[in-house]
C-alpha cells in the first residue's frame, strides 16, 4: 500500500459517514440513539447536519492535501478521543446504540490506514 492510497482511503469514511449526516440527519438520529434519548426534532438535525458538514469537510482535507510522515502520525493520534466518545456514549452514558459500531469501525480503519501510511511514507524517505 502507498502513503497516497493509505490517505485517500482515510478520507472515504469521512465523505460517506459525514454526507449521510449531512443529507440524512433524521435517519442517523432514528437509527443511532436510543430511543430514551431520541428527539426527532428540527434543532437534533441541524446538529447532525454541522456534524456531518465538519466531516465531509475532514475528508476533503484527508483526500486533497499531502500528507507527511508527520500528517499520519498527527492524525493517528487525533483520532484517539474518538474511541473513547465510541465507549462512553455506547456504554458509559448509553446514548448510542449498536449502529455506532459503524463509526468505531471506520475509526479503527483509519487509525490502521494512518499506521500504514507513517510505515510507508518512513520506507519512501529511506530510499526503500
Amino acid at each position: 500500500m502507498t502513503a497516497l492510497l493509505a490517505q485517500r482511503l482515510i478520507a472515504i469514511p469521512f465523505l460517506v459517514l459525514g454526507a449521510w449526516c449531512l443529507l440524512l440527519p433524521g435517519m442517523v438520529e432514528q437509527l443511532m440513539v436510543r430511543p430514551e434519548f431520541y428527539h426527532g426534532d428540527t434543532t437534533t438535525a441541524l446538529l447532525i447536519g454541522c456534524f456531518g458538514a465538519q466531516a465531509v469537510l475532514s475528508g476533503l482535507f484527508a483526500a486533497f492535501s499531502r500528507f507527511t510522515r508527520t500528517t499520519f502520525l498527527v492524525y493517528g493520534i487525533a483520532l484517539l478521543p474518538f474511541f473513547w466518545f465510541n465507549y462512553w456514549f455506547v456504554f458509559v452514558v448509553p446514548v448510542f446504540n449498536q449502529w455506532m459500531a459503524l463509526d468505531f469501525v471506520s475509526n479503527a480503519a483509519m487509525l490502521a490506514l494512518c499506521v500504514a501510511g507513517y510505515r510507508t511514507s518512513a520506507s519512501a524517505r529511506l530510499g526503500a
